[in-house]
């Protein structure tokens, strides 16, 4: 999905009366991903501390609202969220170096500015987390093809049917009854918590 903008802003609901029907809209979104997906995420924290444990790093990708959700898992993992650690986490979100984004897209093209920092950085056994809320999205969808290539696993955070990351994903997070891609990536920001916070407390416990 893509932030599409609506034809009109009219309505015969009120502010408050919107402000709750969204309100109920995300809640519904994140409950049917919990009843569906919950054993998928602890699948992938699992999969994330395996990384780790074996010397791996984490690369996170996405754009725009999915761009600021890699920044913010990455600054999860090297920094700390809930639980204090003994050692920072390993993570790089691909999102941040203006330089490499704007030359990259500028000499080759921009569906490429994720996928040639996968060759520069990837090794075999790192892990991507590759988010877009289409799946569809073709510089994620190329990172994800060249991680595959490198012999790297990948975890996908989605909405709607999953798009191309569906079949090229390890563990596919998908939010399902997301109407739109802020209620998608409101549930998105609950399954990078909860991986992290599940990661600490479970799978590579701090103490």
């Amino acid at each position: 999905m893509n932030h599409t903008a609506e034809s009109s802003p009219a309505t015969a609901l009120s502010p408050e009366e919107y402000l709750l029907q969204t309100h109920r809209e995300s809640q519904s979104a994140r409950e049917a991903f919990v009843q569906e997906s919950s054993s998928l995420l602890l699948k992938a924290s699992q999969l994330m501390a395996d990384c780790l444990k074996q010397g791996g790093k984490i690369l996170i990708c996405g754009n725009g609202g999915s761009a600021a959700d890699a920044q913010h898992f990455a600054a999860e993992l090297v920094g700390r969220m809930i639980l204090e650690r003994k050692k920072p986490l390993p993570a790089i979100a691909l999102t941040t170096d203006s330089s490499n984004l704007t030359a990259l897209a500028n000499d080759y093209s921009f569906d490429q500015v994720f996928s040639k920092q996968v060759e520069a950085l990837a090794r075999s056994g790192d892990l991507l987390i590759a988010i877009s809320t289409s799946g569809n999205s073709p510089n994620v969808v190329a990172a994800a093809q060249s991680a595959r290539e490198l012999g790297c696993r990948i975890i996908s955070l989605t909405g709607g049917a999953g798009g191309k990351l569906l079949s090229l994903s390890d563990v596919n997070l998908n939010v399902r009854e997301g109407k739109n891609s802020s209620r998608i990536q409101e549930t998105h920001i609950f399954v990078i918590h909860s991986l992290v916070d599940l990661l600490d407390r479970y799978f590579l416990p701090v103490a």
